[in-house]
């Protein structure tokens, strides 16, 4: 008897007893996938582990989410914006009335033009409590990847209703765009790499800076 043959049957004795050979059906688990992970305050913690990857996250209500947008474009200094065609028009509305330039892309802009533009503004899919996440499907509010990576200045607004405690709760909310082909970016704070003396340097791969509006 070789190696091989002594490991199947091995395999073979111990499966003499399954009745069941589905292994989902033969070991019950009494945990379900994309179950809420409970917390205290889901909303909290989002916003608790967005900072904790250095991204400015300011709570608002939904009526004044436009304001605040605009101020904190401004604030760090954004002199021009390039909007996605979804984005609510209230936004771009203060955004334009702030004395930003604001861009289209539409038709789509290169990228030499929007590496002159010094940020983005998108809405989201999800938010991910646990770990400080978020994610977007690139939906009409959201615009094309290109987008979200090229700009030095992201800002994301997330729906309170888009937060979700953890990630395979966000996964079930993220199916349809799954199954529609859409491409996925999930988004931990700025962009940041660090070298073998770990030092962090951020702005490599995508926005060093990441401004957060949760609107409730």
């Amino acid at each position: 008897m070789n190696a091989r043959e002594e490991i199947l049957g091995r395999i073979h004795n111990g499966l003499v007893d399954v009745v069941q050979l589905d292994p989902v059906l033969d070991v019950a688990v009494d945990w379900e996938y994309g179950r809420a992970t409970a917390m205290p305050d889901v909303l909290q913690r989002f916003v608790e582990m967005t900072e904790d990857y250095r991204a400015d996250v300011r709570r608002a209500p939904a009526a004044e989410v436009a304001g605040l947008v605009a101020a904190m474009l401004t604030g760090v200094g954004v002199g021009s914006v390039v909007l996605p065609a979804g984005l609510d028009a209230g936004w771009r509305e203060a955004i334009a009335a702030a004395g930003i330039t604001v861009h289209d892309d539409d038709p789509q802009l290169s990228r030499q033009e929007l590496n002159g533009i010094d940020a983005v503004v998108t809405a989201a899919a999800v938010g991910i409590a646990e770990t400080g996440t978020i994610v977007l499907d690139h939906a009409a509010d959201q615009g094309r990847r290109a987008l979200t990576l090229v700009p030095d200045t992201h800002l994301c607004v997330v729906r309170a209703d888009q937060v979700v405690s953890d990630v395979p709760e966000a996964v079930g909310r993220l199916t349809a765009a799954v199954t529609a082909g859409n491409p996925l970016t999930w988004i931990s704070g700025p962009s940041a790499t660090s070298d073998i003396e770990l030092s962090r340097v951020e702005g490599v791969h995508g926005p060093r800076t990441l401004l957060v509006v949760l609107a409730e």
